[in-house]
């Protein structure tokens, strides 16, 4: 079997290499999430908390667009690997051309942010948050004693605060709608269609007290917040065998350590990660049964602790305040139960609990049926990619199968 590291890093760079071929760029970012704070009614301000990932192999600057329309104020850009600030400047679309962003709108201001470092190869990011304050008066303004925010929103990820003492009336997208610690109501969402999000919501005045809320927390975690995905590339359907790769991203001051807890029924091998912020490869330790509790580990979910329990722990330095990091754990399943090979049709039934999920299929295996709704693509080595995006706070059921097209 194939270690996913190097399965993972063949796959990425291949989209890359392909593109270069054909003329086209690999995409400046990814992973973007945009939270916007309404300021005071009749302001037209609104304060913007963008987390984006610069994933350009090599890249030593990152240019984050003014909407035109908006005018810019009060910026600051932070590393997000060490919690530092980063250089940066508001630049024509001219001189973006020529510093590091060829397919820049000429007509259009940028704010260039110089990276801490240039982005690792092989799929490494640099993570930043850019902070500003637009005004716009078309997006968000007064209507009577209402507030209405109308943006078009092509982020994928985002986040809506009203001012404190406005209540929720309308809201065109579904959303899921949270109370925040000091009163505020947050309104966020995870767009999973292609296009982007035409939003429009409108807020009324009313008052609301700002206890905390009686229901389990867990069920309003902020889905367009969350930081973790998943790629699955199918072996051989008679193997029962898959290669994955896992994102996450660790932010609290002191972890050291990532605990992957083997699914019941899987059998895990070839376990490796890397920190995606500086490239750097992070150890892999595999425990399982007694050796777990040996080593002191307890996690909430893991459970009990049984000879049949399984984990891989990956290790790095204890985070300091403000530091984050970004981990890929690669490992290969084998997992009978749940990939198997039903006469000449491949079986995958497996629940995802993460927003964003994908699984690649063998090469020369295309889609048949699909229990759940998905986006189908193929991979620039010709395999069929099933992207599964649940923008709800539970599982997905992926019961899928394929057949094997004769050549």
């Amino acid at each position: 079997m194939r270690n996913l590291g190097a399965l993972a890093v063949a796959a990425v760079l291949a989209v890359a290499w392909s593109a270069e071929a054909q003329g086209r760029r690999q995409p400046q970012e990814a992973d973007g999430y945009t939270r916007y704070e309404l300021l005071a009614p009749g302001s037209a301000k609104f304060r913007i908390i963008y987390d984006i990932t610069a994933v350009r192999p090599g890249a030593t600057a990152f240019f984050n667009p003014i909407r035109k329309g908006s005018v810019a104020s009060d910026e600051k850009v932070t590393d997000l690997a060490t919690g530092q600030p980063l250089k940066f400047a508001q630049v024509s679309g001219e001189s973006a051309k020529t510093t590091g962003l060829p397919e820049a709108d000429a007509a259009s201001d940028y704010i260039r942010v110089e990276l801490a470092r240039p982005v690792p190869a092989d799929g490494g990011q640099a993570r930043i948050l850019i902070e500003k304050t637009y005004e716009d008066a078309k997006s968000y303004k007064v209507d009577g004693k209402d507030i209405v925010f109308d943006r078009g929103l092509g982020i994928k990820k985002n986040a809506v605060v009203l001012p404190l003492g406005y209540v929720l009336v309308d809201c065109n997208y579904p959303s899921q709608v949270t109370q925040e610690a000091d009163g505020r109501l947050r309104i966020s969402f995870y767009n999973i269609t292609p296009g982007e999000a035409p939003l429009k919501l409108r807020a009324t005045p009313g008052t609301l007290s700002a206890t905390a809320t009686s229901v389990k927390a867990r069920k309003f975690d902020e889905r367009a917040k969350q930081t973790r995905d998943i790629v699955y590339f199918l072996q051989p359907p008679e193997t029962h065998a898959f290669d994955l790769y896992h994102d996450y991203t660790e932010e609290k001051t002191g972890v050291s350590r990532y605990i992957n807890v083997v699914r019941t029924g899987s059998v895990a091998t070839n376990p490796s990660a890397r920190n995606l912020d500086t490239g750097e490869t992070i150890p892999a330790v595999h425990l399982k049964g007694d050796a777990i509790t040996k080593a002191g580990i307890d996690d909430p979910e893991l459970g009990k602790v049984t000879p049949e329990s399984e984990i891989v722990v990956f290790n790095f330095k204890p985070l300091k305040a403000g530091q984050s990091i970004r981990l890929r754990m690669s490992e290969t399943y084998t997992d009978p139960g749940r990939y198997k090979l039903v006469g000449d049709e491949l079986v995958f039934d497996r629940t995802f609990g993460r927003a964003v999920n994908a699984v690649v299929l063998p090469k020369g295996w295309m889609l048949t049926n699909s229990s759940a709704p998905v986006v189908v693509s193929r991979t620039e080595d010709g395999r069929v990619r099933l992207d599964f995006n649940n923008a709800r706070p539970d599982e997905i059921e992926a019961l899928f199968t394929a057949k094997k097209v004769a050549p």
